[in-house]
């Protein structure tokens, strides 16, 4: 803000606080009659000009009919109340005498107010906050040529100037600042201020303004409406421009309190000011044209954003939607202008909800000066709109009070007289369109009840006890009834007041090119029903001209199966998109986190749903599988083939040496050992899961028992040798080493009987190891008794170990006690490794550890014991002989 900016806001912040103290102190000291004079000369020395019409009671009304053009507004020489207010608004004069067809109507029904005639008194404060703060004290105290009050007559008689009767009540207010301003000025008197247009939260305080009432809803409600809008559209990132009052300020707060953690982030706010509006809108156009944000939302005056779309069009941004403000959302000058159709197609909005008045179009059409030769306002119009005099003099009262002669003004051709034909009978004009009667609605609604607060207080008929006559109405008395206003308007609709306030109502409204597309037409879409908002999606026209709802947002919405992961010291709708893990899922767009799968349920491809887990097991169709199974059936096969080998060859020395018995039941053990491995693979269930344990555990203690056995006997066979050692053999002979491996298996089998019996394995879901399978396994319901099974087995294979270890250099030229001592170590160093390898492997790879555990540990048993002997019978028949055996 420039130097002049910030000296002229400040001048007009320090004038109004100044008057506001001075007046409440000289209230209390000097009475209200004296005020006025000292007030009036401190802010200015302007001619007010108002619309008068005498009646037994007179109300006041404080509107806006003339503003300062935007080519004034960059003067910094001149305070801004002194600067010339030569603009004439037609809105506000179609607003004015909305109030004066009320205040006829009112007269014209006999039941409202019967004997009374009520009168008004308008005055024009154009927008200009010392104006009204003088005009407003006029009324209130009826003394007009202390602040150059000049009364246009609604009649055909002028009324006195020099005093006016007090009005006990105010009608006006366009703005919130002017509202708060009035409000704290005339509460201490207790005077009524019933606005059409303040409509900030702050005013429903009944603590701070007791004396404050509106006709137009909060902005709490039009700002939640819009953030609501934000929000069914998916608009997460918005751009705002405002106006720097108290309109603009509150109404972005509540926005953004409405889409508190709705995902929704405001980009930037613009702030700007009507008295440098040209510099602000070039600051504002520039910020939009630079952001991301695609949908803007103004809380601006029409003024104000008539500026901003065309320094938009310059810099040739047309790719923006706009949200409206009711302050704009129905401005004939935007809707109208070709200069910035472009920029406003497709604007959606929040309006002050419509409604007819039945008459008030024939009540304008009907306005003419020869009827109403004192209205200045009036003529002001004609004289605009028909290009012609009525008077003899320049009528335009601002302009000739406020603009200085120069040569180029001297030299200006006079406009015609007019010749009295003209009217607005049957003409096409903005003025008498009542199609659609916003703030012109409220003032009228304004009025009757106002009438209906003076007909409860002089027909004493409500339950507050206070009544009054026409000629003695305490604004105090009038306030209390006001408060208990209840009526049904003219329309049929309900009035009251809640608080400050009445019931919320607005429309929502669109505005949508034509069938030729040159012009742009203001379309209803919904409205708003308090907090309840009802939109027609269908019927609205964006921008684009389509129904495809524009995109407006920093970060693309996650899609389904990720998440959102925000960005560091950035807002929370700037993010990226993570995927999720696998086991969590996210089903929805924009989803914060993944959710994780129940437990026996995994995360699909995409992570957008869980799907029940896949059974697994080691089956025999998979290459594991069939690996395996090869393997046990190879091995099982060569442990026959040595068998008949064996058997076929049976009587020479190789078989012969060391009790034939025992090695065909170590090779039949072998071969079960190879075939059990079998019963591990496939589907499992109750039987197999303690067949296969109990198979595994008898088949190796049997091989083992085997091998122990032939270890002893070879052992005993060397020490009976020795003198007086001859009695050790006849505790291994053929039934004693038949017996010790029965005696060695029993054990196991009684293990295993009772394991089985009280605590068995059981097919189980596994679920240890998470993944997209839920692994079917036989789980050990005991580990005590697994531990035994294993325990024993490995007990048997240590103590053959180490009797073969011992046995290893005895004198023989072909000792088995070596072979055994190699098969040992490797069934040893086998069974070791498989403890950790089967603690630490994941699903179904368990069974498959124990499955090459029982393959390699067998294989490894037929190898080393059953390759040198086969080797010797089938390629070296020489070496089997008795001779050849024995010999060292």
């Amino acid at each position: 803000m420039s130097r002049a900016a910030a000296m002229s806001m400040s001048s007009v912040s320090w004038t109004v606080s100044w008057t506001v103290s001075l007046l409440l102190l000289l209230i209390r000291l000097m009475g209200v009659k004296m005020v006025p004079d000292i007030v009036c000369k401190h802010l200015s020395s302007q001619n007010i000009r108002s619309l008068h019409q005498d009646g037994d009671v007179i109300i006041g009304g404080l509107l806006n009919v003339h503003y300062i053009p935007s080519s004034l507004t960059q003067d910094f020489t001149k305070e801004p109340h002194y600067q010339p207010c030569t603009g004439l608004d037609l809105e506000s004069v179609k607003h004015m005498y909305a109030m004066a067809f009320a205040a006829e109507e009112v007269n014209a029904n006999e039941e409202l107010l019967p004997g009374v005639k009520l009168g008004y008194r308008i005055v024009d404060s154009c927008g200009r906050y010392p104006w009204g703060l003088q005009a407003a004290l006029s009324l209130i105290t009826g003394n007009a040529d202390t602040c150059n009050i000049t009364a246009s007559s609604g009649a055909s008689d002028p009324a006195a100037q020099t005093s006016l009767q007090p009005v006990p009540l105010l009608i006006g207010a366009s703005s919130s600042t002017t509202g708060i301003m009035l409000s704290r000025i005339l509460g201490p008197l207790s005077v009524p201020v019933i606005s059409y247009l303040a409509s900030c939260p702050c005013l429903s305080d009944r603590t701070k303004f007791p004396n404050f009432f509106r006709t137009i809803p909060s902005d709490i409600y039009q700002a939640r409406a819009i953030a609501r809008l934000a929000v069914r559209f998916r608009w997460t990132w918005v751009g705002a421009v405002i106006a720097n009052t108290d309109y603009g300020h509150l109404a972005i707060q509540e926005f953004q309190e409405e889409i508190r953690g709705k995902g929704v982030c405001v980009e930037f706010i613009e702030t700007v000011y009507r008295s440098t509006i040209d510099r602000d809108s070039r600051r504002a156009a520039l910020k939009i044209q630079a952001s991301t944000a695609r949908v803007i939302l103004v809380f601006c005056w029409y003024t104000d954003v008539h500026q901003l779309f065309l320094q938009l069009t310059k810099l040739n941004v047309t790719d923006r939607q706009f949200l409206a403000s009711e302050a704009w959302s129905t401005s004939d000058v935007l809707l109208k202008d070709p200069d910035v159709s472009a920029m406003a197609a497709g604007v959606v909005g929040v309006a002050i909800r419509s409604s007819q008045m039945p008459g008030f179009e024939n009540y304008l059409r009907n306005l003419h000066p020869a009827r109403r030769p004192d209205d200045d306002f009036l003529i002001e119009f004609w004289e605009k709109e028909f290009g012609c005099r009525v008077r003899d003099t320049a009528s335009s009262y601002f302009s000739a009070s406020s603009s200085s002669p120069t040569k180029d003004s001297a030299q200006k051709v006079s406009p015609p007289r007019c010749s009295g034909t003209e009217s607005l009978q049957g003409a096409l004009h903005p003025f008498t369109d009542t199609s659609q009667l916003r703030v012109a609605y409220n003032i009228y609604l304004s009025v009757y009840a106002a009438a209906h607060a003076l007909h409860s207080l002089l027909s004493c008929s409500s339950n507050i006890s206070t009544c009054s006559s026409p000629e003695n109405i305490r604004p105090e008395e009038l306030l209390q009834h006001l408060n208990n206003v209840n009526f049904t308007s003219p329309q049929g609709e309900m009035f009251y007041f809640e608080g400050a306030d009445t019931p919320a109502k607005y429309d929502l409204v669109n505005w949508q090119r034509t069938a030729g597309g040159s012009k742009l037409k203001l379309v209803l879409i919904g409205h708003v029903d308090g907090f309840d908002l009802h939109l027609d999606e269908s019927a609205v026209q964006w921008r684009t001209g389509s129904s495809q709802v524009p995109v407006s947002v920093c970060s693309e919405s996650c899609r389904p199966g990720t998440r959102v992961a925000t960005r560091k010291g950035e807002p929370v709708c700037c993010f990226d998109c993570l995927p999720c893990t696998e086991g969590e899922i996210s089903n929805i767009s924009g989803s914060p986190h993944c959710e994780p799968c129940p437990s026996e349920f995994w995360s699909n491809a995409d992570r957008t749903a869980c799907v029940p887990l896949q059974l697994d097991f080691l089956s025999f169709n998979e290459t594991l599988g069939i690996t395996l199974t090869t393997a046990a059936v190879t091995g099982a096969t060569v442990t026959t083939a040595v068998l008949l080998v064996f058997l076929y060859y049976h009587q020479t020395p190789m078989v012969r040496a060391n009790n034939s018995e025992l090695s065909f039941l170590l090779l039949l053990s072998l071969k079960l050992c190879f075939l059990c491995s079998l019963l591990f693979i496939g589907r499992p269930s109750v039987w197999s899961c303690r067949f296969q344990q109990a198979a595994f555990g008898i088949s190796f203690v049997l091989c083992v028992s085997c091998l122990l056995v032939k270890t002893m006997v070879v052992l005993a066979v060397f020490r009976s040798a020795r003198p007086g050692a001859e009695a050790l053999m006849k505790w291994f002979g053929p039934g004693q080493q038949r017996g010790s491996v029965c005696f060695f298996t029993s054990i196991q089998v009684i293990i295993c009987a009772a394991w089985l019996s009280l605590s068995p394995p059981v097919p189980q879901h596994d679920l240890g190891f998470q993944g997209s399978k839920v692994t079917l396994r036989c789980a050990m319901a005991s580990v005590l008794g697994f531990s035994l099974v294993l325990g024993y087995i490995g007990l048997l294979a240590c103590s053959c170990l180490l009797l073969a270890f011992l046995a290893r250099k005895l004198p023989d030229n072909f000792n088995e006690a070596k072979l055994i001592t190699f098969s040992m170590l490797i069934f040893c160093a086998v069974w070791v490794a498989f403890v950790p390898a089967y603690v630490s492997s994941p699903g179904k790879y368990v069974v498959a550890v124990e499955i090459f555990a029982i393959l390699a540990s067998s294989s490894g048993l037929l190898l080393c014991i059953f390759a040198p002997k086969c080797f010797i019978i089938l390629l070296r028949p020489e070496k089997n002989t008795k001779k050849q055996l024995m010999t060292r």
